[in-house]
């Protein structure tokens, strides 16, 4: 009897406990490619069924040396800098400065996310680092009674820290320049093929009517 109980007991809990883990901040999408430019979505849901969430910081990892934010109707946006230790150069221009933090504060409790509710908090960035690195922004997220999550874990904690996967960097600017090159270059070939095609049929046409020419002075 007791071994039946535990049995049950632990399919019920195999079956909330994915309901509990798919409830955690994260970013999205969770992968993206190295020195691409993307959108990624903060997306909050509301764990808690008496308090909304009027509150929400995202610190980021080193290497993002901008990041835009989308208007959200009813959140105001901060997006704090800090000081690189060593200026880096991108295209041609000094950066001395990347990302630290970024925070979203409802502007009232209406405007909060509600129980059941979740909200997607969008930054465009460029994506630091190269394929196998693992992004981890550690977020804080502020209940309307006072209550701060902190999604600073490990991934398999209680409470994980949102990550992003990098992958391999996009060869389609390089690769596109080579096709259109090879492009180019065929059309460049075609073109001079139908050129030599026309002047040989012109030569024809003119040894053609040439010998109609003699042919109808003979007769």
């Amino acid at each position: 009897m007791k071994l039946k109980l535990t049995l049950a007991l632990v399919a019920v809990l195999a079956l909330v406990a994915p309901a509990g883990a798919g409830a955690h901040v994260t970013l999205q999408p969770e992968e993206a490619a190295a020195g691409d430019y993307t959108v990624l979505d903060v997306r909050v849901p509301n764990e808690r069924d008496d308090a909304a969430t009027t509150k929400v910081n995202v610190q980021f990892p080193p290497g993002f040396v901008f990041a835009s934010y989308q208007p959200v109707a009813g959140w105001s946006v901060d997006v704090k800098m800090e000081k690189l230790a060593k200026p880096i150069s991108s295209h041609g221009e000094e950066i001395t400065e990347q990302v630290s933090q970024v925070t979203w504060t409802a502007e009232s409790d209406k405007a909060g996310i509600q129980s059941g509710q979740f909200q997607d908090l969008p930054i465009s960035v460029q994506i630091p680092g190269e394929a196998g690195d693992t992004l981890t922004f550690k977020a804080l997220q502020t209940y309307d009674d006072g209550e701060v999550v902190r999604w600073i874990g490990a991934p398999e904690s209680e409470h994980p820290a949102p990550q992003v996967s990098v992958s391999a960097g996009s060869e389609e600017h390089g690769g596109g320049g080579h096709a259109a090159a090879e492009s180019s270059d065929d059309s460049e070939g075609a073109s001079k093929g139908l050129g030599i095609a026309a002047l040989v049929v012109g030569a024809l046409g003119l040894l053609a009517g040439g010998a109609a020419l003699v042919r109808s002075r003979r007769a």
